[in-house]
Formats: structure tokens, sequence, C-alpha cells
């Protein structure tokens, strides 16, 4: 198969939420020497960018999208696994630890803002639902992330996005880290008030202000 074909492969294995010919397709693809990186933003995160929208027109649904992110995670698996890790750091777009906030076990929201930052090419930690805020802390500063991004889906557990940053600045590490927070009954009021960096409440928009906000920090 030529290299455009390929990639075509690996967009439609997403669209049509088929693991196995994502599979299949990234297999051939490192067979014929293609570059993972480009199969993974030309090909799978293409086919991402198609479901995203579709959920955003509200043509496509939760488990369609939760389905090609799983074709997708599968595939860059594959893509990925003769990579050094010095290989995949360079090629990130940036390390994100995301969670559902500590009391809250809703995590469908969080789960799609996951799939998105890692079609976007985000290297993606999901700590879970219901995360103590002290452990959000530790990993955070484990896997030196670049964004700490939590989810609260309740009005009750919102003060644990408040508590994170207030933690982080009890140990003087606030400025190492962009925090994003969102959540049915979170709003950019609440983030601007408790310090946080950003919200969104779509999960293409949280991608796109990642990216932002990524670029500002690196380029002060």
């Amino acid at each position: 198969m030529t290299k455009e074909e390929v990639l075509a492969k690996l967009k439609e294995s997403i669209t049509e939420m088929d693991i196995d010919l994502a599979v299949e397709t990234a297999k051939e693809a490192l067979e014929i020497g293609l570059d993972p990186l480009e199969c993974i933003s030309d090909g799978l995160s293409a086919g991402m960018q198609v479901m995203s929208d579709l959920f955003d027109e509200g043509e496509a649904f939760v488990p369609e999208l939760l389905m090609s992110s799983e074709a997708f995670e599968a595939a860059v698996k594959v893509l990925t696994s003769r990579m050094t890790e010095e290989q995949k750091n360079n090629a990130s777009s940036g390390t994100v630890v995301i969670h559902t906030v500590q009391g809250d076990i809703h995590d469908i929201g969080k789960n799609i803002v996951k799939t998105m930052f890692a079609a976007n090419n985000f290297t993606v930690y999901d700590l879970g639902r219901d995360v103590q805020v002290e452990l959000v802390v530790e990993k955070a500063k484990e896997y030196k992330a670049d964004i700490i991004c939590g989810s609260a889906l309740m009005t009750t557990t919102m003060p644990a996005q408040r508590d994170i940053i207030n933690l982080l600045k009890e140990e003087g590490i606030r400025e190492n880290f962009i925090v994003m927070y969102g959540g049915a009954p979170v709003s950019q009021a609440w983030c601007d008030k408790i310090g946080a960096d950003g919200y969104t409440d779509t999960a293409t928009e949280a991608v796109v202000l990642a990216k932002e906000l990524i670029a500002k920090k690196r380029s002060a």
C-alpha cells in the first residue's frame, strides 16, 4: 500500500470504530517504514477529529466516541512500540494528568476529554475518579505534568478543585503547572475565583486551550 492508502485506512479505522483494522493497519505502516508520528497525526488523529466534530454536532454519541478512542489507543500502542522514551517525549504535545475530583464518581466527561487529548498527541495519565487532592498533586509532580485537568460533576465536589490549587501554593509549586477545570456545574467565574488557569465546557475546546496555555508558558 502507498502512504496515502495507509493514512486513509488508519483514519477509517477510527471513524468506523474498528480496533482490528486499526491494529492491522498500524502494523502495515511499520512494515513499510512509515513515520509513526505522521501516521498518528495524519491518520489516527484525523479520524478522531471527525468523530469529535460529529460528537459536537450531536451526530455521534459517547459510546461511539469511546469505541473510537479504544481503536486509537490500540493503534498508537503499535506505532510507538519501537520508539524510545525520549522520542515519545519529544513528540508529545505536553503531559496531562487528568482526573475526576475527590468525592465525585462521574467519569464519562473526563474520559471524552482524555480521548481528545490523546488524539492530539498529548501524553495523558488518567488517575481515574474520586481522586484525593493529595494524590493529584503527588502524581503531577511524579509525571512532571504540564497540565493538571480535573472534572467536577456536582456542586458539592467543586471545592476539591480549589483545594488542589491551594495545596500547590502551600508546596510552592503552583507556577509549575497549568490547571484546567471543567464539569457541568463549573464555570469560568468559578475558575477565576479559585485561580485556575483555564475553563472549557467541551472536549474540543479543552485541547485548543491547552495548546494555547502550553505555548504561552513555554515562550515566557
